[in-house]
Order: structure tokens, then sequence, then C-alpha cells
């Protein structure tokens, strides 16, 4: 049992290690709420971990009220993402080969248990540009709100 459990945790930490973490660029609030904090769309902005020099920005809906202070709201799967170009990119070889499509490059859980905000990449090999889609899922039944941003791929000056 405890080799079991020292396998999980190895894996949980080399996973969550591969994910991007965001950091909170600013919020804006869109509905009052009496008790608690109000709802808000927070935007927020994170490295992609596997490609040095692209930084991608998210906007997404925050549920406020005493479920959303104590972390147990539901957020709508409404999410905006914008990624750009901000240094040097030199791609892994595997992701030009396609071995690393639709890797998953940023998660956010967006309620208790069973429902997240992904990011995932793709890799445009006929226009040389890096594709991003931001959607939300739960276990049994995803949502269809998504969006897309491209990154094409130039010599940095």
């Amino acid at each position: 049992m405890i080799k079991v459990n020292k396998i999980i945790a190895a894996t949980a930490i080399f996973l969550i290690g591969r994910l991007a973490i965001a950091e909170e660029i600013g919020h804006v609030d869109t509905k009052f709420k009496l008790i608690g904090p109000d709802d808000k769309i927070v935007v927020e902005a994170f490295d992609d971990p596997g490609v040095p020099g692209v930084t991608c920005y998210l906007s997404r809906a925050k549920t406020g009220g005493l479920s959303g202070a104590v972390g147990v709201a539901e957020d709508t799967s409404d999410a905006s993402i914008s990624c750009h170009q901000t240094g040097p990119i030199n791609l892994d070889p595997k992701i030009k080969d396609g071995e690393r499509e639709g890797k998953n490059v940023f998660q956010k859980r967006t309620s208790l248990v069973f429902k997240s905000m992904q990011v995932v990449r793709f890799y445009d090999r006929k226009r040389n540009t890096l594709v991003y889609l931001v959607y939300s899922d739960r276990v049994i039944e995803g949502s269809p709100k998504n969006s897309i941003a491209a990154v094409p791929i130039v010599p940095w000056r």
C-alpha cells in the first residue's frame, strides 16, 4: 500500500509540474452579492510550460457569494483566450512531429469536484502556428463553449 501511495504522489507531482500556473492580472465585478464576494470576470496569464516564449491570457467567469467564498460554487463555462509570442520560440521536435498533439498545458478547477477549465495546445505544421483551445469539461458532460488563439512562430528580434 505504501508503494502505491508513493507512485500516486510522484505521478501527481509530475503532472502538476508539467501544467502552467496562472497569475491573476486583474478582475472586474459583474454581479453584486450582498453576502460574500461579487461574481466577476478574472483575467489571468500563464506561460506555456512546453514552449518558452509564449504567454496566454485567459478571461473567465468566477462565481461569488457564500458558495464562491468557501470554494464550492460552480463557475460557468464562459472563457476566452489570447496567446502571444513574448520571446524567442525554439519548438521542441516532438511538438513539430505531432507526438505532443493536443497537449494539455493548463487546467483550473471550476467546481468542487467534477468540472475543470482546460487549455490544450495544437501545432499547425502547414502554417507554422501554435493553436490554443480553452474549454470546460465535466466527468459526464462537457460544454461546447470554447475559444481559440493562434500564435504564428516568427523570428524574434
